[in-house]
C-alpha cells in the first residue's frame, strides 16, 4: 500500500482511464472561453503598471530627418518617450535575418513601422503623448511590385546586404530565389496535344485573429525582465529579444498568456522587446495592448502573389509538363519569406505526377506591409493557381474535372519534383471521390413553401437585395498538399518534461513544455497522450514557459507531431522508469513482473495479458520520477540552390473540397451553400478537434476567396482598410455548411501515425469556391477575392 516500503501489492482490478488517445475530449479551456471567462494577454494586470504605446510612421518609405520629442516628455503621467537613440543594445531583431529595426533608424521602410515609443500611467496618456511626438520625414520613392523591386536602377530596400541569401540571388531586393528543374519541360511540352496558361494573382490576406497583440513586462530584482505574453514560439522569441535588451538569455524569463488566435501572425516579435525595454527603462511593469487598426500594422500577413503557369497534356488527359514563375511579396522586412519561397516552389506541382517541370519562385523585398507566416505558409498561393489549371486543361480536353485530378493523382511512392519519394499513404484520388460523392445540397433553399422568401439564403443574405431572380449554381472541386513540419534541413525538435507522483494517494501526471497553445487545441491532446502513456487520470498541464526546453513554433501543423511526439518519447522514459521501481519492489511475488510485458493502464501496473499486478501508486509512494527530453523528427535537406532537388520535407497532408455556391449574377453576390472536405489525417487523436480544425482552416480559405484582401495603394504603399469595418472576414452567416470526412492512413514515420491536418484545407478550400463561382458564371477569375465588381463587369 502506499507510504509501505516492503511487502505484497494490494490486489488490484484492471480498469481504463478515459480521455485517452482517440476520444473526442473536452477542452481545459473551452468552456471559459465561451462563457467569456478565460484570461487572455490582453486582461493581464500588475499594480502601478504603466502603459507602452507606439507612435507609427504615416509614410511608407522615407528618411527621418528629425524626432521631437520635447512636448510628449512634459506630459503629466509620462515616464519616457524613446527613439532608436535610447535603444540599450542591438537595433535589429528577426526569425531568419536580423533587418528588421526596433525602432525605425536612418529611415522607415513600410506603412506603420514603429518609431518612437511612450510609457504613460495611463494608455489614454500614453496616445495623447505619441500624437505630439514631431517627425520629419523625406519621402523616397516606393518599391511595390516585381518590375520596380527588380529593375536595374531600382532602389534597395536593404542596402549592404550580408545574409546567407545575398550571394544567390540575382537582385539585391530578392530576398530568395528557388528554382527546382527536373526532367525537360520543353521537349515535354512537344508531347501535348493541350497547352493552357494563366496569370494568377493572390490578394494579401490577415490572419485576423480576434485577440491583438498584447503583453505584459515586469522588471526583475535581479535586473532583467519576466515577459508575459501571446506568441507562437516562446524561444524564438527569447532569442530575437534578449541581445535587443543586453540580457543574457536567462535573465529574459518568458511565459504564455492566453492567446486569442494566431495562424501565424504571431510567430514574429511584436511588442515584446518593446514592452520590456520600457520595464527595464522605468523599473516599472509595463502592459502594451494593440487597438485593431495598430494590430494591422503589428504583425506579418500572407505573401500576396502573382503566378504564371503552363500546363500540357495528352489528349487522353496525361500531363506532360507543368512550368511556372511565383512571386512573392515579402514587404518591407524578411521574416520568414525565404522560407514561403521554399514552400511555394516544392509544392507548386499539387499533388499530380508530373515528370517534366520548371518552377521558379522568388520573394521580393518591397516597401508593401511585411509578410510572413499564415497558414499554408506558401503552398495556398499554389493551390490556387495550379487547381485553376487543371479546370482549364479539363474545360480544353473536354473531360470531367474530378476524372482528369484522379488520373494524375499523386500516391505512394510518387517521386516530388524535388525528387522526394512520398514514403506514406496519398490517398488523392480518393479524397476527390469523398467529396463528389456526397449528396448535394437541395436547390434554391430560400424557397419554402406557402412562406416568403428566407433572405439569409440568398446571395446577399439580410441586406435583402436579391430575391432569387438570377440565382445561378455552380458547383467546384480543388484538391491541395502541404507539407508538415519544419524543412529545409532545419533542425527542427520538442522538448517535453514529464513528472509523475502520488498525489493524495492517487497517480498524477505532469507534461510541462514550451508549446503556445493559441488555440489549436494542443492542451487537451497532450492530456489525452499522458493518460494513454502513462495510464493515469489525473494530468496536469505545467503553464508553457522558457524554464523548459524549447517545443518550437505553433506553426506548420507539427505540434501534435512534435511536442506530441516529445510527450510521447519522455513517457515512455518515464514508464521504464516506474517499471523498473516496480521490479526492484515486487519482483519477487509474481513472476510476470521479470517475463512478461509491461504497461502501465487504469492507475495500474498490468501485463500484456491484461492481468494487474500493482498500482503505480502502490509502485512510486513517496517518490517522484521526471524526465526531460528532446525529440525529433527524421532529418530533412535543404534544396540545392540551382535544380531544387532535396528531400526538403517530412510529411506531407492532403485535403480535397467540393463547393457549392449560388450566384446572383446580375448583382455579382455570392452565397457558398456548401464546403464539403475530404482529408488524409493519419490518425485522429481526439476527433472532435480534427473536425474542428478542418472547418476552421476550410472557413479561412473561403474568406479569402470571396472577401478578405488587405489593399495597398499602389502609388503610395499605403494600407487602406486598416479595420474590421474595411477588411471583411466571415461571419457565422457567411460560413456554408462544412460537412467532414476523414481517412486515418497511418503515417509509419509519425507517433501514432499522425498527420498534421490544421492547413491542408486552408488550401483547397479557396480554389474550389472559385471553381463553383466559374461554373455557374462562366468567367476566368484569375483573382482572389473575388468582389461583386468582377462578376457583373463593372470593375
Amino acid at each position: 500500500m502506499a507510504g509501505t516500503t516492503t511487502g505484497i501489492p494490494r490486489d488490484v482490478t484492471q480498469n481504463h482511464v478515459k480521455g485517452g488517445v482517440g476520444e473526442s475530449t473536452l477542452r481545459p479551456d473551452g468552456t471559459l472561453k465561451v462563457t467569456g471567462e478565460f484570461a487572455y494577454s490582453s486582461d493581464m494586470w500588475h499594480e502601478d503598471m504603466l502603459w507602452g504605446q507606439i507612435l507609427r510612421s504615416t509614410v511608407a518609405h522615407a528618411e527621418i530627418v528629425s524626432i521631437d520629442t520635447s512636448e510628449a516628455l512634459a506630459m503629466d503621467g509620462v515616464y519616457a518617450v524613446l527613439t532608436h537613440e535610447d535603444l540599450p543594445a542591438a537595433k535589429n531583431y528577426g526569425m531568419e535575418f536580423q533587418d528588421t529595426p526596433v525602432l525605425a533608424y536612418g529611415k522607415v521602410r513600410h506603412h506603420g513601422e514603429p518609431v518612437v515609443l511612450v510609457a504613460a500611467d495611463h494608455p489614454e496618456t500614453a496616445r495623447r503623448a505619441a500624437a505630439k511626438v514631431k517627425i520629419e520625414y523625406r519621402e523616397l520613392p516606393v518599391i511595390t511590385d516585381e518590375a520596380s523591386a527588380t529593375a536595374p536602377d531600382a532602389i534597395l530596400v536593404h542596402e549592404g546586404r550580408d545574409d546567407h541569401h545575398s550571394g544567390h540571388v540575382p537582385h539585391p531586393n530578392i530576398v530568395h530565389r528557388q528554382p527546382i528543374i527536373r526532367g525537360n519541360a520543353d521537349e515535354a511540352a512537344k508531347r501535348a496535344d493541350v497547352i493552357v496558361t494563366g496569370e494568377y494573382t493572390f490578394g494579401m490576406q490577415d490572419q485576423a485573429f480576434l485577440g491583438p497583440e498584447s503583453g505584459l513586462a515586469v522588471p526583475a530584482e535581479d535586473g532583467g525582465v519576466d515577459l508575459y505574453v501571446a506568441t507562437q514560439w516562446l524561444h524564438s522569441d527569447l532569442k530575437q529579444i534578449a541581445p535587443c535588451l543586453g540580457l543574457p538569455e536567462e535573465k529574459v524569463r518568458m511565459t504564455m498568456a492566453g492567446v486569442g488566435g494566431a495562424f501565424g501572425g504571431r510567430e514574429d516579435i511584436s511588442m515584446q522587446i518593446l514592452a520590456s525595454i520600457l520595464a527595464l527603462r522605468t523599473g516599472k511593469p509595463v502592459k502594451m495592448v494593440y487597438n485593431r487598426y495598430e494590430s494591422f500594422f503589428g504583425h506579418v500577413h500572407r505573401h500576396p502573389a502573382k503566378l504564371w503557369y503552363e500546363h500540357g497534356a495528352t489528349k487522353d488527359g496525361k500531363l506532360t509538363h507543368m512550368k511556372c514563375k511565383i512571386v512573392l511579396d515579402g514587404g518591407a522586412y524578411a521574416s520568414s519569406t525565404a522560407s514561403v519561397v521554399g514552400n511555394a516552389s516544392s509544392l507548386s506541382v499539387g499533388p499530380y505526377v508530373i515528370d517534366d517541370v520548371e518552377i521558379e519562385a522568388i520573394g521580393l523585398y518591397t516597401n508593401n506591409p511585411p509578410c510572413g507566416a499564415m497558414r499554408g505558409f506558401g503552398a495556398v498561393q499554389a493551390c490556387f493557381a495550379y487547381e485553376a489549371q487543371m479546370d482549364k486543361l479539363a474545360a480544353k480536353l473536354g473531360m470531367d474535372p474530378v476524372e482528369l485530378r484522379q488520373l494524375n493523382a499523386m500516391e505512394q511512392g510518387t517521386i516530388m519534383p524535388t525528387g522526394q519519394v512520398v514514403d506514406s499513404p496519398a490517398p488523392v484520388a480518393e479524397l476527390l471521390r469523398m467529396v463528389k460523392a456526397r449528396p448535394m445540397p437541395p436547390e434554391r433553399q430560400w424557397e419554402t413553401a406557402g412562406e416568403s422568401a428566407d433572405v439569409r439564403a440568398l446571395p446577399g443574405g439580410l441586406s435583402n437585395t436579391s430575391h432569387g431572380e438570377g440565382v445561378v449554381r455552380g458547383v467546384g472541386y480543388a484538391v491541395g498538399i502541404k507539407n508538415v513540419g519544419f524543412s529545409e534541413g532545419f533542425d527542427d525538435y520538442s522538448t517535453a518534461k514529464i513528472r509523475i507522483e502520488v498525489i493524495n494517494g492517487e497517480a498524477v501526471a505532469t507534461v510541462h513544455t514550451a508549446m503556445a497553445e493559441v488555440g489549436q487545441g494542443g492542451v487537451t491532446i497532450h492530456a489525452q497522450i499522458a493518460r494513454t502513456e502513462l495510464g493515469v487520470q489525473q494530468v496536469t498541464i505545467h503553464p508553457a514557459d522558457t524554464q523548459v526546453g524549447s517545443a518550437g513554433s505553433t506553426s506548420a501543423g507539427r505540434q501534435t507531431y512534435m511536442t506530441g511526439g516529445a510527450i510521447k518519447n519522455s513517457c515512455s522514459i518515464i514508464r521504464e522508469k516506474v517499471l523498473e521501481i516496480g521490479r526492484r519492489k515486487f519482483g519477487s511475488y509474481h513472476p510476470a513482473w521479470a517475463n512478461a510485458e509491461l504497461l502501465l493502464e487504469g492507475g495500474k501496473v498490468v501485463t500484456d495479458g491484461g492481468e494487474a499486478l500493482a498500482t503505480i501508486a502502490d509502485v512510486l509512494e513517496d517518490q517522484a520520477v521526471e524526465v526531460e527530453e528532446e525529440w525529433r523528427h527524421r532529418p530533412t535537406q535543404a534544396f540545392d540552390l540551382v535544380t531544387g532537388q532535396g528531400d526538403g520535407h517530412v510529411q506531407y497532408a492532403f485535403a480535397a473540397h467540393r463547393a457549392v455556391v449560388e450566384v446572383d449574377t446580375e448583382l455579382g453576390l455570392v452565397k457558398v451553400i456548401e464546403l464539403a472536405c475530404a482529408q488524409d489525417v493519419g490518425k485522429a487523436l481526439n476527433p472532435l478537434s480534427v473536425i474542428g480544425q478542418i472547418q476552421g482552416g476550410t472557413t479561412q480559405g473561403l474568406g479569402v476567396a470571396v472577401m478578405e484582401e488587405i489593399i495597398v495603394d499602389p502609388k503610395t504603399a499605403k494600407v487602406r482598410n486598416p479595420s474590421f469595418t474595411d477588411y471583411l472576414i466571415p461571419t457565422i452567416l457567411d460560413t456554408p455548411t462544412i460537412p467532414v470526412d476523414y481517412l486515418e492512413l497511418a503515417d509509419p514515420n509519425a507517433p501514432y501515425g499522425v498527420r498534421g491536418i490544421g492547413e491542408a484545407p486552408t488550401l483547397s478550400s479557396t480554389p474550389a469556391v472559385l471553381a463553383a463561382i466559374r461554373a455557374a458564371t462562366g468567367l476566368e477569375l484569375n483573382k482572389t477575392p473575388v468582389r461583386p465588381e468582377a462578376l457583373t463587369g463593372t470593375l
